[in-house]
């Protein structure tokens, strides 16, 4: 058997990213499909597969300004030669789930969100007034948006990362997605006899949907210093707003991370995730979590056990949540344990489950190792 795995792209390691290196090596033969692919900046495991990008990785300035070909996106994942594969995984947060598979080889879809910037989020990527070419970039999401609803039914079964996705593939797509979080790997993140500092800690891509405006501006309005851990195209602007307490800092190996994990006072997640593998990350090292009360934080926090909610997405709701975790006492292990669930060894069981659905006589190998990774997780 052999396995294309598309994926949108490939210039660095983020979420979506740690998911894809954690599928490969339980696919039969797999090679990688993808838009754009900047050599070195992913993962050593996700480099050792054969890796094809699509024609648009050879045009100028696809390195660094790849989302101005947002237009030609669905033409080029179209353009990808599937035949000769026997089963295709497409690992899709924006044009990936339109690859189009050969006539009767199934499709599994791991739906990291549909595009984001083409339903919920075209305002906080796209402002009014602060976009140049703002028309044409309503018009060309428009047209986008056409394309990824008509290309809906490509995929034969689609896994969401969290519930609030279900629910988005269900109401734009108008099918069912089964909940598979990602993977994380709660053996090296976890807690040590270190006492916890008084920052604050968020980390993730420096982009408009995660509203890191608002943990500079709560940072500020609560007095404590905060630690931004990531780069993108927010950092120019997040820089111009931080203050002198203000530490933006991106490319830590995984031990540094960890480090900020154990000692931070509290994670904070100002914005909607998708999941949040971070916030999941910080937790199994004992963190408790200021997070919005929407997206993949209501599969994740437990309010007043690892973390506490707000509902409205502005920085007082941030810096009030904040508060509220400085007056509770939070068990290392109560929050360690809401972690606990979201195993790399579950999400293997998972998709390995889901992909020997899918192909009948892969089923007897997914169902072994189902059996050989069971114990008690």
């Amino acid at each position: 058997m052999r396995t294309a795995v598309v994926h949108d792209w490939l210039n660095g390691m983020r979420g979506g990213e740690k998911v894809l290196e954690e599928i490969l090596p339980h696919l039969p033969e797999p090679t990688v499909f993808t838009l754009f692919h900047v050599p070195g900046s992913v993962s050593r495991a996700i480099e050792a597969y054969p890796i094809h990008a699509s024609w648009l990785n050879r045009l100028p300035f696809s390195r660094r300004h790849y989302r101005q070909y947002l237009p030609f996106f669905p033409h080029a994942v179209e353009s990808f030669d599937l035949s000769g594969f026997d089963l295709v995984v497409s690992s899709s947060h924006c044009v990936a789930k339109g690859a189009i598979a050969p006539p009767g080889v199934p499709h599994l879809c791991y739906c990291h969100t549909p595009v984001r910037y083409a339903y919920e989020q075209f305002d906080a990527y796209f402002p009014r007034g602060e976009t140049r070419f703002w028309k044409l970039k309503k018009r060309a999401i428009s047209r986008l948006r056409e394309w990824d609803r008509a290309t809906a039914g490509r995929p034969t079964r689609y896994l969401a990362n969290s519930s609030a996705v279900a629910a988005r593939i269900r109401k734009h797509y108008g099918r069912p997605a089964d909940v598979v979080s990602p993977p994380v790997d709660v053996d090296f993140f976890r807690g040590s006899d270190r006492a916890r500092s008084d920052f604050l800690l968020a980390v993730g891509s420096l982009v408009p949907y995660k509203r890191y405006d608002l943990a500079i501006e709560a940072a500020r309005v609560l007095g404590r210093p905060l630690v931004l851990v990531g780069k993108g195209s927010e950092e120019r602007r997040l820089r111009a707003r931080a203050t002198a307490s203000v530490r933006i800092v991106s490319d830590l190996d995984r031990e540094a991370l960890r480090e900020l994990y154990r000692t931070c006072f509290a994670f904070v997640q100002p914005g909607e995730e998708d999941f949040g593998i971070s916030l999941v990350e910080a937790a199994a090292c004992g963190a408790p979590a200021a997070a919005l009360e929407r997206g993949g934080a209501l599969d994740t926090v437990a309010d007043g056990v690892s973390g506490a909610f707000f509902a409205e997405e502005t920085a007082d709701g941030l810096a009030g949540a904040v508060e509220r975790l400085g007056i509770s006492r939070y068990d290392y292990t109560a929050v360690r344990a809401r972690a606990l669930p979201f195993s790399r060894e579950r999400f293997v069981r998972q998709f390995r489950r889901a992909v020997a659905d899918l192909v009948p006589h892969g089923r007897h190998e997914g169902r072994d190792e189902e059996k050989a990774l069971s114990p008690q997780s």
